[in-house]
């Protein structure tokens, strides 16, 4: 079955005699039991809804995974994988984080025993350079955030083997639709949900998906010990979302890829960061590995008194955190997703004054392009 229907019709499972179309919404809490030593397969929420059942059974088809575990956010899910190392582990991250990852690394995985490394994935050698014996793992998005690193996954698969560590990918930027990690070599795929499988910006989510099913076992333990999973309600809202995932990509990259080659050609533009450029470094990777480049799209503008006009002149983008909405959301990264991230790492790794994030939505291009122009242009006036 491809993709496309794949998100429309999810997994197989019925849960009631209706017909229903839509997965029906199962608000409960908890469970009856028909008899001593009887259970429906539901007994309580926090371990398991039908609902919630659905969505994770869907996602990890889409993953091809064996199983998926759904968290009432994306960090949510990452603290929770965090909890399969112990103190003394080593692992090694891509230094091109989210911000909220970076926060949770530094201020309390470290804490708890955890040691890192960062380096740049795109150069697989550097991963393999930090390997000591008490490492256990390589976290890598791809494409980075805020700088559209796009990372080898197959080429790290075959390190992380060859010295018997986890590869965990976070795949938030592309979904499933672009992008297969699992089918890459991958270990476990983390999604922030919130993004561009909710796709409306009305919910928080996030998962892991495994191909393991011991290291299945492993999570859901972890998952129903520490509590924190999605409600029936938000399951419902992502489970509509990836209706449309494929179409909503789709025309989001398209989208993206007219501002991007737009981008390039304005004076107060400095530098365009989007794996769909030829021009881009990890262009050929990204080609070799992904179906599709996404629609995030980070750009340098010619000072910090441009990058705060455009964020104040801005009237169809809107400046806001998140992204992978069906509105175009502009953010502000020194400020924004990145301000706990300390000034000097920041500035080395080209999150500035300078540097703003882009996350297109299905606006008209055209649209979008005219605002970017009227932010950009000298006073405020289109030229």
């Amino acid at each position: 079955m491809e993709i496309e229907t794949l998100c429309i019709h999810g997994c197989d499972k019925t849960y009631d005699g209706t017909g229903a179309v839509s997965v029906p919404i199962f608000q409960s809490a908890t469970f009856a039991h028909p008899g001593v030593g009887q259970t429906t397969g539901f007994d309580y929420s926090r371990l398991q809804n039908p609902t919630r059942e659905y969505l994770e059974e869907t996602l990890a088809k889409l993953e091809g995974g064996s199983a998926a575990m759904a968290f009432s956010t994306g960090m949510a899910a990452i603290s929770a994988m965090m909890e399969l190392f112990s103190p003394g582990d080593h692992i090694i991250a891509s230094d091109d984080l989210y911000g909220g990852s970076h926060r949770l690394f530094h201020h309390i995985s470290m804490k708890n025993g955890i040691a890192f490394d960062f380096v740049h994935t795109s150069h697989v050698e550097r991963i393999r350079e930090r390997i000591r014996p008490e490492t256990r793992a390589v976290f890598v998005e791809t494409p980075t955030n805020p700088m559209m690193q796009v990372t080898d996954i197959r080429a790290v698969s075959a390190l992380a083997k060859e010295f018997g560590l986890l590869l965990i990918v976070d795949n938030t930027f592309l979904t499933p639709y672009f992008q297969r990690p699992l089918a890459l070599g991958a270990d476990i795929v983390v999604h922030s949900g919130t993004k561009y499988l909710g796709g409306h910006n009305d919910t928080l989510a996030g998962f892991l998906v495994v191909a393991d099913e011991e290291l299945a076992k492993r999570l859901v333990f972890i998952g129903k010990t520490t509590g924190a999973c999605l409600s029936p309600f938000d399951s419902w809202l992502i489970l509509r979302g990836i209706k449309t995932l494929a179409v909503r990509l789709e025309r989001q990259q398209e989208s993206a890829l007219k501002i991007a080659h737009w981008l390039c050609e304005q004076p107060k533009i400095r530098a365009v960061h989007y794996a769909g450029l030829p021009s881009h470094p990890d262009y050929a990777v990204s080609k070799a590995q992904s179906t599709g480049f996404g629609a995030m799209i980070s750009f340098e503008v010619d000072g910090e008194e441009t990058a705060k006009a455009v964020l104040h002149r801005v009237s169809v983008i809107q400046y806001a955190e998140s992204l992978g909405g069906v509105e175009s959301l502009i953010t502000y990264p020194l400020l924004q997703t990145h301000a706990d991230v300390p000034e000097a790492e920041r500035e080395a790794k080209g999150i500035n004054a300078r540097l703003l994030r882009l996350s297109v939505g299905l606006e008209h291009a055209e649209d979008i392009i005219a605002d970017l122009r009227h932010a950009l242009a000298e006073n405020g006036r289109l030229k």
